[in-house]
């Protein structure tokens, strides 16, 4: 059963504020002009492996306006964040023609802690970044393409490093007040606590969202940082708190806002929604060219979810409920050292990660005003995983650069099930090269080339599925980890006086994009993919108070071996587009216009069916 964060909501705010009062009362210090530092303007030639990778961070976050959390991947060139069923879900995500569902081919990273989840309830990926305050995120590192020994799962597409603050240089609290019950609550300070840093903040949000059908939204963050030497290794511990509970409104029939039943902001089921909860602990520490984190979590999630009304049961309804608990161990040690090699200077990194998922409840039960009827899976899972690489980065010459890398993952897990034929024991391991070549034509302008092949990994029960246990009959089993293959070139020129712009081509090829569907407890395999386009990326500070981005991707992605006009990925937007003008007054108040673009998707092999453009 999930318990109550109440109390400890209470405890922290208290906290919370005893600690605001101290800072308010400390004497006021002399006012320091303000500074813009833009993450998307700092100088990446040299040092880049890839044209489409990057840096964000610091004024790109302060000034740009959320709709919720996970906008906070769109700072990515070409990522989109779109809402799916309720304010509590994870996001769906879209990047480089591919529809990640909620995470499936791109990995985030918390302070050094894997955010995505294997084997589970809802969806393999599942990436919620609800338990994130925006505020506290002080840059975020991403990277395209499976060029990159140091990731690995879900991250053929993509992945990010969110790191957040060690301290602040002033605490603040701000009240968010909007219609329909809508209010945010926050505050953050930091303070010295002997030769470190400590950092707290305590969140609280709610609102009944603009549908008929009132949303409660209730969701409590909290974060704990201390940053400073502990026995004398530089350490940074992050302790994170997040509970959420919410109603939900889900697709609906076109038929039904027609014929006039219902609004378009109506319903049909009024049970959706769900509660969930993650706690986390995070520690860095600094061993002279070592590099260690440990991190653990316990998440919960119950989610209440009706797509097809009253399809497969005319009498009960098709209303399920997926719950997923989970005790998450880990961690990863990273050494980087500067040495030469046949005279070359070279940079070698070696590194090793190491993961284990305790799921204790991975369920699908049948339900009817959210009470349970009836269950179609019961299962349990231990996932365990090694992951280790090596790269050498050789400076060439002065102007060219080069890194070979290597790495290996091993993977290896246990499913009990509702159904004893669905039980069993699996390993499976993988090799992944990587290859990276840079070359600087002159200061201002860099080429690139790269290839490197990558994985995702399947839900552990469809590799272990005899029985499909929503017929009864036989399945085949498939393989845990499912292989890709990508290369990209590209350049990047940089005026060094706040103007930057990129190009990259890039081709990415998938073994088979094996979907195991939360909804129904089964895996649906797939072909053979190839996606490949050009993305375009653009940065310009104009003055210290004027900033323009623009970010444009145009891909093509085709299932191989298909016949043409059959051939095409489901929910593979061609077109994605966004931009943003931001302006700063000197008095402080900032102003932000944005907009994005993705355009109309083929719902079907055979394009006969397609979603609508999105502006």
């Amino acid at each position: 059963m999930k318990y109550k964060f109440d109390s400890f909501v209470r405890l922290t705010s208290v906290t919370a504020l005893l600690f605001s009062a101290v800072a308010f009362a400390q004497q006021d210090e002399p006012e320091i002009e303000e500074i813009h530092v833009w993450g998307r303007s700092l100088q990446l030639l040299g040092t880049a492996d890839s044209a489409s990778q990057g840096v964000v961070g610091y004024d790109d976050f302060s000034t740009r306006p959320l709709a919720r959390v996970a906008e906070l991947v769109e700072v990515i060139p070409g990522m989109i964040a779109t809402q799916h069923s309720g304010p509590g879900k994870a996001n769906q995500y879209f990047l480089r023609g591919f529809n990640l569902d909620h995470g499936s081919d791109f990995s985030t990273y918390f302070d050094g802690m894997p955010v995505n989840w294997r084997t589970h309830a809802h969806a393999q990926g599942y990436m919620d970044l609800n338990f994130i305050i925006p505020e506290l995120i002080q840059r975020l590192d991403f990277q395209k393409g499976p060029y990159f020994a140091n990731t690995g799962d879900f991250s053929l597409a993509g992945s990010n490093r969110m790191v957040t603050y060690d301290s602040l240089e002033e605490g603040f609290s701000e009240l968010t007040l909007g219609s329909k019950n809508e209010i945010r609550l926050l505050t953050a300070n930091s303070f010295e606590v002997g030769d470190g840093d400590f950092l707290y903040a305590i969140e609280h949000q709610q609102t009944n969202g603009f549908f008929d059908l009132e949303q409660d939204v209730r969701k409590y963050n909290a974060l704990l940082k201390y940053t400073g030497d502990i026995f004398n290794i530089p350490s940074r511990i992050t302790f994170s708190a997040y509970d959420s509970i919410w109603t939900s409104t889900n697709q609906i029939p076109e038929r039904a806002v027609k014929n006039g039943l219902i609004d378009r902001f109506g319903f049909i089921d009024p049970d959706l929604g769900g509660d969930s909860y993650r706690y986390s602990l995070t520690g860095n520490f600094e061993l002279n060219n070592w590099e260690l984190n440990l991190y653990t979590s316990s998440y919960y999630m119950s989610l209440i979810n009706n797509p097809t009304y009253f399809l497969n049961d005319s009498i009960n309804g098709d209303e399920f409920e997926q719950e997923d608990e989970r005790i998450l161990l880990g961690g990863s040690l990273v050494n980087e050292v500067e040495t030469e090699i046949f005279g070359l200077p070279v940079t070698r990194t070696i590194g090793a990660d190491l993961r284990y998922d305790d799921v204790s409840e991975l369920n699908l039960f049948y339900t009817v005003n959210r009470n349970r009827i009836g269950s179609l899976r019961e299962d349990e899972a231990q996932q365990r995983s090694l992951g280790s690489f090596a790269n050498l980065q050789f400076s060439l010459t002065d102007r060219l650069r080069a890194s070979v890398g290597l790495r290996l993952d091993f993977y290896d897990f246990e499913v009990d099930a509702l159904r004893a034929q669905n039980s069993g024991s699996k390993n499976e391991s993988l090799w992944q090269p990587k290859v990276n070549i840079a070359y600087g034509v002159n200061e201002n302008l860099e080429l690139y080339a790269n290839y490197g092949e990558g994985f995702h990994s399947n839900d552990a029960r469809a590799a272990i599925n005899t029985i499909d246990p929503a017929t009864g009959n036989p399945s085949d089993t498939l393989d845990i980890l499912v292989q890709g293959e990508g290369s990209e070139l590209g350049f990047r020129y940089d005026t060094l006086e706040g103007f930057n712009f990129s190009l990259a081509w890039f081709e990415l090829d998938l073994d088979s994009e094996l979907v195991f569907v939360g909804d129904a407890g089964t895996t649906e395999p797939s072909d053979p993919s190839r996606r490949n386009g050009i993305e375009l990326n653009s940065f310009w500070e104009f003055t210290e108070a004027l900033v323009f981005d623009f970010a444009a991707t145009k891909s093509d992605g085709h299932f191989r071996g298909l016949p043409s006009g059959e051939n095409s990925i489901p929910d593979a937007h061609d077109l994605v587009v966004a931009a943003g003008l931001t302006y700063h007054n000197p008095n402080g108040w900032t102003s932000s216009l944005r907009v994005r673009h993705f355009d109309d998707a083929a719902l079907t092999e055979d394009e006969s069916v397609k979603k609508y453009s999105s502006t």
